[in-house]
């Protein structure tokens, strides 16, 4: 009973911080979509040097642990680019994001190269150049076919914001983390951390199965 009453009592600071956590995911998916589109149209580009470069992005981002790069930005890139710290919240987003953007990549590039080459032969013989193709024919399909991958990607970027503690981002297990420094109750508290984390992604998952459902029904 008086763990239970010590983490009712906590609980308004963890969902604080679970709703940081939703914020940084929302937020860094956002501008990892983009990173995403750009890079993935470059993998699918004629042009081997535009190949080039988006396959080195995705080598690099994927290749390294997003602890290494979140280490790596914040302690040692930004303080040499800028001259100074830059804010956690920033350097957060930024880093979830080139982490995010660099699996998106691949799931634009197999969700473009998954319709049919007939469609850009149609688009063409419509008049429309490859931009107009690619916006009003090929995205319009492979988007709806990446929505699963999309809400997959979301509930990593979930997890991965955990790591973000390091930098002393309240999200929700540096929120725990701070809480039991004080109270010495790192196992009740974690153990808190893990049923919030697990009843976000459980919904999450139920939403990605349910679009999944709809969209088969379409």
């Amino acid at each position: 009973m008086e763990t239970l009453k010590l983490i009712g009592e906590s609980m308004p600071l963890l969902l604080r911080g679970a709703v940081m956590t939703i914020e940084l995911a929302l937020l860094s998916l956002l501008i990892a979509t983009a990173l995403g589109l750009l890079f993935g149209m470059l993998r699918v580009s004629p042009n081997k040097y535009l190949q080039s470069i988006a396959k080195a992005y995705v080598s690099i981002i994927r290749g390294t642990p997003l602890y290494v790069q979140i280490i790596f930005f914040y302690f040692g890139l930004f303080p040499i680019l800028f001259g100074r710290a830059t804010s956690p919240i920033q350097a957060g987003i930024f880093v979830l994001s080139l982490h995010a953007g660099a699996y998106l990549v691949e799931i634009f590039r197999t969700g473009i190269e998954s319709i049919d080459r007939g469609q850009m032969e149609a688009g063409r013989a419509l008049g429309f150049n490859l931009g107009q193709t690619m916006r009003h024919i090929i995205l319009p399909q492979a988007v709806r076919r990446m929505i699963p991958a999309f809400v997959n990607q979301f509930i990593i970027s979930i997890k991965d914001t955990s790591l973000l503690a390091t930098i002393g981002i309240m999200e929700l297990t540096y929120s725990a983390q701070n809480i039991y420094a004080v109270n010495f109750r790192a196992f009740e508290f974690l153990a808190a951390v893990g049923v919030l984390y697990w009843l976000l992604i459980n919904v999450l998952t139920q939403i990605s199965n349910w679009i999944e459902r709809r969209l088969v029904e379409i």
